[in-house]
């Protein structure tokens, strides 16, 4: 297991339509590899939220779901993000009731916004990090962003092309990334 942070939410154009889908990028905590998901704009809104700092009136479906685990004696050990199947991620929330654990399955979206309502660590598999994870090591004079070595070898290794299979499977990411405006990474925007 991988620890993540959430580094920001960001707002990308995904096809043609101009239909736009809210992303939240998870950066590993020890390196500058990134693992941006998909998600619902409501979603978003609750992780952006906290993120900010910012209040609400009324209670949102995740800060009442923390006051119901909290009242009735629960607490978050972490959240983890444990597998990606047909571009779809999954993750678990680990809890921990009455001195064991329990394992509950939830989409990350929802799962990040609980876990940054109640400080609670976030862990990605390793083969999810292998699959859609994005190295953002940068040129030194530059600034650009540039593929690991690891990358230019694989790449080298298969005669420098990518299945068909590869390319459909990761053609999501491949867009929002293509979208990105590099020149505001690593600053918190929405």
């Amino acid at each position: 297991m991988v620890e993540m942070t959430i580094d920001s939410v960001r707002i990308g154009l995904m096809n043609r339509q101009m239909e736009y889908q809210y992303v939240v990028l998870l950066k590993e905590k020890s390196a500058e590899r990134f693992l941006p998901i998909f998600i619902g704009p409501a979603e978003a809104k609750a992780i952006l939220i906290k993120l900010k700092g910012e209040s609400v009136p009324r209670p949102l479906t995740h800060d009442l779901l923390q006051t119901v685990m909290v009242t009735l004696g629960a607490s978050v050990d972490s959240i983890i993000i444990n597998d990606l199947k047909s571009d779809i991620f999954y993750a678990k929330i680990i809890l921990n009731i009455d001195g064991r654990q329990e394992e509950i399955d939830s989409r990350p979206s929802d799962a990040l916004a609980l876990a940054i309502r109640m400080e609670t660590p976030i862990f990605a598999d390793e083969s999810v990090l292998e699959k859609a994870g994005i190295p953002l090591d940068q040129d030194k004079e530059t600034g650009e962003p540039i593929l690991q070595k690891e990358e230019y070898d694989d790449i080298e290794s298969k005669g420098g092309k990518v299945s068909e299979d590869e390319m459909k499977r990761l053609s999501a990411f491949r867009e929002f990334i293509d979208n990105l405006d590099m020149d505001d990474f690593g600053k918190h925007k929405s």
